[in-house]
């Protein structure tokens, strides 16, 4: 008797994740004998949990927070991406070897050439962009947009030295700035990204003043509680494209699902409109 494919995401807490409604439609929809499921575990139980996938019979899965960096310390092959990074989102095995990866900035970049196509086009010169906040999402996007031939990305955060890591792990491609220096910045980006939880529901509102940026300027907010957040509303009524966070999440899903499933599946709008009913019965 085949057993059902099984795969997983841990992390402390991690009752409020909205990964098993992703990957447990594309079960469905691909109509595959397998399953999606939680598993909180502690910090200190986590290097035993790994270790126990296999006699789990578990394929894989998600890690998350506070997770992502104690998996990178454990596992042994890893991508170049998760290298970069010094963290581990997904996880697999190859010849019952564990491997891992960092997915988060292909769903930043996929969810941005979905929703706004073309967004990193630039023949006006080198392209530069701002990334608000210096926590693990910004690492990840950083360098996602690093890789996209980005020659200026200028990270803004409340305490200076922490931005000043970034530049440390990435080099003179990035700078560090506090948040005051923000409206001499804006005048020359093409891209600003929110990757603090500043606009999400319960938290303080970011507010900027978006009138000195380009015309060409996409904004983006990896912020998906509310979907439009204060930050996304002032950029729509500027005229300037935006994308909301709900993209990324859904799209870092994929290269996991395909590795645990042997099936790649898509971003749909009927995907989207599911979470987005959740997200709607949880406020």
């Amino acid at each position: 008797m085949v057993k059902r494919r099984r795969a997983f995401i841990c992390g402390w807490p991690v009752e409020h994740s909205r990964s098993p409604i992703i990957h447990n439609y594309w079960i469905k929809k691909h109509r595959l004998d397998g399953v999606y499921i939680k598993q909180p575990v502690k910090p200190e139980n986590f290097a035993g949990f790994l270790a126990s996938l296999a006699k789990k019979d578990l394929l894989g899965g998600n890690v998350t927070i506070p997770h992502k960096e104690q998996a990178f310390n454990l596992i042994k092959y890893l991508d170049p991406v998760a290298k970069r990074l010094g963290a581990v989102n997904t996880v697999w095995f190859e010849d019952t070897k564990l491997h891992g990866a960092n997915t988060d900035g292909y769903g930043f970049l996929a969810n941005l050439d979905q929703c706004a196509p073309g967004w990193d086009n630039n023949n006006t010169g080198d392209k530069e962009a701002i990334v608000l906040g210096a926590g693990g999402a910004s690492r990840a996007i950083i360098d996602a947009i690093l890789m996209r031939g980005f020659k200026k990305v200028h990270v803004i955060n409340r305490t200076l030295s922490r931005a000043s890591k970034l530049v440390d792990l990435f080099g003179p491609a990035v700078s560090a700035h506090q948040w005051n220096d923000i409206q001499q910045l804006v005048k020359n980006v093409i891209l600003l990204v929110n990757t603090t939880s500043m606009g999400m529901n319960h938290m303080p509102l970011l507010e900027i003043d978006l009138n000195p940026l380009p015309d060409n300027c996409v904004v983006s907010d990896i912020v998906y509680a509310p979907l439009q957040t204060l930050l996304l509303k002032q950029a729509n009524s500027r005229g300037l494209r935006t994308v909301d966070g709900l993209g990324m999440l859904l799209h870092q899903a994929v290269p996991g699902f395909e590795l645990w499933f042997g099936t790649r599946p898509e971003v749909t709008d009927d995907l989207r409109q599911l979470i987005i009913r959740d997200l709607a019965e949880k406020q």
